[in-house]
């Protein structure tokens, strides 16, 4: 389970998840002396500190390294998610409180992942809707 990482941390890996290309230290470093002043061994520690973490892969480009992300930002943020989640010890009033907190747009788009990964769940009961409601139990369609 990967720890989450820290602000600077997370800064570095934003522009590596958004370049979604091999970046080096040079270039993250300009990037962000744009918002704040930085040193070029600041970056360099939290880049290598991100190597050994296992969070990005470096290949060697004449005197620098090139750096990729080994995961998505998606995939970052789900194992946070299962991680917390496991530690619960009551995992379903876990769920329940956290979609008590989610927005309408982030209801619509569990709704939306749910109907992706519905139909892999070898445990599925055809006779539900995306929802995971019972059929007779739905509310109508006008009152969702």
């Amino acid at each position: 389970m990967p720890r989450q990482l820290g602000e600077l941390e997370d800064t570095v890996m934003t522009r590596v998840w958004q370049w979604n290309r091999p970046v080096t230290v040079r270039e993250v470093l300009e990037d962000l002396q744009q918002e704040r002043s930085i040193a070029y061994t600041t970056v360099m520690t939290v880049m290598d500190n991100l190597h050994q973490k296992g969070w990005v892969r470096r290949e060697v480009d004449g005197r620098a390294y090139r750096y990729t992300a080994v995961s998505t930002r998606a995939a970052y943020s789900a194992a946070l998610m299962n991680e917390a989640w496991s530690q619960s010890d009551n995992p379903a009033a876990a769920l329940v409180a956290f979609f008590g907190m989610m927005s309408a747009e982030q209801r619509e788009a569990l709704r939306d992942a749910m109907r992706v990964v519905a139909p892999t769940f070898p445990e599925a009961d055809e006779s539900r809707p995306d929802d995971g409601v019972p059929a007779d139990e739905a509310p109508p369609e006008s009152g969702r």
